[in-house]
């Protein structure tokens, strides 16, 4: 797959609905997006190796163990502890080799499995710390793909809620910190995760990478085409800059505004 295929999958994934988002083909994508060139095999031998792990330890576990078992027992996907700000990992060809990554990588493949077995896994928008909730006979826990797919109880949710700087009264209230998100969502945040580190970076090549993929993950968020705009712009590629900032402005909202605002100065340098 090429760059160009990866657009080209990524702007059709962007205007499918949030019920049909397919997250995995979606995550790879992402990945031969960033680096093309890459050899995808071993990224969806690992899809369907977590598909046939799970269904196999369902047969004599519950959802949640069986997701543990499979996913960190079997196939050995963990967090990556020691070099949590290495770019590969969040990216899943990186982890098909690796077997460690983000938290919200990981959670990528754990809803990618939990979906193809009919578990009611989803991802949950935690501050600082991608977890999973899934719904079980004994009711709603919190899964840590990070932490190996263990759980993770009430209490320390509400300490690790304190900790990311919410109010106490927020953090006493474990089923709103359980909040579901979209699969398009989980991957919108690895996204985020990729623009904000390289932006910080001062590598505006690989900010305009991540941004044009949140954007054409969500292409009708005139704010992401704005992003976009800026990391062609601080590159110098003005005539690119002014394209998002044409996307932008032809949607609705405050945004659309400031991009059209946008482009009226961009256009008056190039004049």
């Amino acid at each position: 797959m090429t760059r160009d295929d990866a657009l080209a999958t990524l702007t059709r994934l962007g205007l499918s609905p949030d019920e049909a988002f397919p997250l995995f083909e979606a995550a790879l994508a992402c990945a031969v997006h960033e680096t093309p060139g890459r050899d995808t095999a071993a990224a969806e031998a690992l899809g369907r190796d977590a598909i046939e792990r799970l269904t196999h330890h369902l047969d004599q576990l519950g959802g949640e163990a069986a997701l543990a078992e499979a996913l960190a027992g079997d196939l050995r996907l963990t967090g990556d502890l020691m070099t949590y700000d290495h770019p590969d990992n969040a990216d899943l060809i990186a982890l098909s080799h690796r077997r460690k990554g983000l938290p919200v990588m990981l959670g990528v493949i754990y809803l990618h499995a939990a979906r193809a077995c009919g578990l009611k896994v989803q991802g949950v928008d935690f501050p600082g710390h991608f977890l999973l909730r899934i719904e079980t006979a004994e009711g709603l826990m919190a899964l840590d793909p990070f932490g190996d797919g263990r759980l993770v109880l009430p209490s320390e949710l509400s300490r690790m809620a304190l900790r990311a700087g919410l109010d106490p009264a927020q953090a006493s209230q474990p089923a709103g910190l359980m909040a579901p998100v979209s699969d398009r969502s989980v991957l919108l945040r690895l996204q985020n995760n990729l623009m904000a580190r390289t932006h910080d970076a001062g590598d505006w090549a690989g900010a305009e990478r991540a941004a044009l993929r949140r954007a054409l993950l969500v292409p009708l968020v005139p704010a992401l085409w704005l992003d976009v705009a800026r990391a062609r712009e601080a590159q110098g590629a003005l005539g690119g800059a002014l394209q998002a900032l044409d996307r932008a402005g032809a949607l609705q909202g405050e945004a659309a505004l400031a991009a059209r605002t946008s482009r009226d100065r961009l256009r008056r340098t190039l004049n």
